[in-house]
């Protein structure tokens, strides 16, 4: 009698421990659900993050580029243009002898001779020219130091051509005192190149 009472005990003893736990193939189609899962996930945000890394640094370059611009519109047209007010214009006859010479410092700046003056650095630069063939990176790129960290891998390069006709070349030495195109270009940390353009004219 007692042995047969205790075989259906033992039946459901093993019963139970046949249902703990995972089955192999249980556990080999999760790992791959949730490998198909985190791919999707790092396929769907990781543009995203990038994207939104890109759009920083578009709006820290338009930031830069505008900046610059302003401060290099804010100087004389030319070496020999008057600095406080434009009274005097390279290209016009200062003393009325009927001619423009340079030996009167009457001529705009010749193309090749675009760019600072000997031993002269930003702070100093007083006219539009000084600002040609300019390249800063990182720190210098602003006047204050506070600001150096937030610009970190960027670059800045000027160029600024004779332009007096408007298409964007370089103009011949006799047709140099209407306008100067200037070209700043701002280089990400990403090395993306954003190019910024304006027009001096001699006024």
């Amino acid at each position: 009698m007692h042995s047969k009472q205790s075989t259906p005990a033992m039946h459901i003893s093993l019963a139970r421990t046949a249902q703990q736990g995972f089955t192999l193939i249980e556990t080999i189609v999760g790992i791959v659900v949730l490998s198909i899962a985190f791919s999707i996930f790092t396929t769907l945000i990781y543009p995203l993050a990038n994207q939104s890394a890109e759009q920083v640094h578009q709006i820290k370059a338009a930031e830069l580029g505008q900046s610059m611009i302003n401060e290099i519109l804010g100087k004389a047209f030319d070496e020999n243009s008057e600095m406080s007010g434009g009274y005097y214009r390279c290209g016009e006859d200062h003393n009325n002898d009927g001619e423009i010479k340079a030996v009167d410092g009457e001529t705009c700046t010749a193309s090749a001779s675009l760019g600072p003056d000997s031993g002269e650095t930003r702070k100093n630069f007083d006219d539009v020219d000084d600002y040609h063939g300019l390249a800063i990176i990182e720190g210098s790129l602003g006047n204050d130091d506070s600001l150096a960290d937030l610009y970190i891998g960027y670059k800045a390069n000027v160029q600024v051509i004779n332009d007096s006709d408007y298409d964007g070349d370089n103009d011949s030495a006799d047709n140099n005192f209407t306008a100067k195109f200037i070209t700043v270009t701002i280089t990400t940390p990403q090395d993306f190149n954003f190019v910024f353009s304006v027009y001096r004219v001699n006024f």
